[in-house]
């Protein structure tokens, strides 16, 4: 009689110790990127991890993908929806068939600065788009910064003209499109891992960068010529699904929260940081010559290409284009 009850009190130890252990499992966040860790997006994924595995430690696991070593930045968004991944930083082009007013951030000459872009971001206007999305499970956390839009090409670009029936690689981008066509050059939509070799090829004569991008990717070996126009702004927004971050436990989206905080501040640092240091080394390696515009050419592209703005207006919305031109004053 007391062997079925010795059993019984058994199995309910062996299956009480099981719940105790399965419960103990921590969260696993795969956070996949399409850069290099020596990036600023490789900077703060590696600090998200940090901080949260620090702060959170048994509860939260977070493995990060570089180098699109889990996935491309064609298979990302699509992972990250499928719950594949938890988080990604994507780049601020490719939300246009999420939300369309998104698209601010690629408007030619909108921004005067890096400066001015955090102002905007951080501004009711900026932090509003974060949520433009959660209608489609998609919830913005942050924006990280990689920096500000250069051109490069294998001729010298010191007017718009310049630019003439050249193809620039681009992000999938109605307004970048729009953008190259306003200068008479042939916009062509590519992936990040193969411009390489595109620019190599000739398949494409040219692009538009930051400085980290363009050293981290070897793109001076393949170019000769940068013309230093701060056109626009390459940055992410660091997203995750509506359904994952409003899941997880409250104490412990509230510290991820605060983590997002940090690691933001650490990534947008090390982009000024990375983009001063990698021009440096564009210029080291003498295979590259950089072109500083006068005011007055800069100017000429910015006339040449401001009409964008106008093609997008509806779309985007008259009231936060005013808010981000607000943004280039300071207060």
């Amino acid at each position: 009689m007391l062997k079925p009850i010795w059993k019984a009190l058994a199995c309910t130890l062996v299956f009480g110790a099981l719940g105790t252990v399965m419960a103990a499992e921590p969260i696993v966040i795969k956070f996949s990127h399409v850069v290099g860790e020596q990036t600023p997006k490789g900077q703060g994924a590696l600090m998200f991890k940090q901080l949260a595995e620090e702060r959170l430690p048994g509860k939260v696991k977070v493995e990060v993908y570089p180098n699109s070593t889990l996935y491309g930045d064609d298979k990302e968004m699509e992972a990250l929806l499928l719950g594949d991944v938890q988080i990604i930083a994507r780049s601020l082009a490719k939300f246009d068939q999420y939300t369309k007013s998104v698209q601010l951030f690629d408007l030619p000459f909108l921004f005067d600065d890096i400066a001015a872009v955090d102002r905007f971001q951080q501004s009711p206007a900026g932090q509003k788009l974060l949520k433009s999305m959660e209608s489609k499970n998609v919830t913005g956390l942050a924006y990280w910064h990689n920096g500000m839009k250069q051109l490069s090409a294998d001729k010298p670009l010191r007017k718009p003209e310049d630019a003439l029936d050249l193809a620039f690689r681009i992000q999938t981008s109605t307004v970048l499109e729009e953008q190259f066509k306003a200068v008479g050059a042939k916009p062509k939509p590519m992936i990040f891992s193969v411009v390489y070799q595109g620019l190599r090829t000739g398949l494409v004569n040219g692009t538009e960068n930051t400085y980290s991008n363009f050293y981290n990717q070897k793109l001076h070996e393949v170019q000769k010529y940068v013309t230093e126009t701060n056109h626009g702004i390459l940055d992410y927004m660091l997203i995750t699904t509506s359904d994952f971050w409003n899941g997880l436990p409250p104490d412990i989206r509230t510290e991820l929260d605060k983590i997002v905080v940090e690691s933001t501040a650490h990534a947008n640092k090390e982009a000024e940081r990375f983009n001063q240091q990698d021009k440096q080394h564009v210029l080291d390696a003498k295979t590259t010559e950089i072109i500083a515009l006068t005011p007055e050419e800069r100017s000429a592209w910015r006339d040449k290409m401001k009409p964008v703005w106008a093609k997008f207006e509806k779309e985007i919305g008259p009231d936060l284009i005013q808010a981000a031109q607000a943004a280039n004053q300071v207060q």
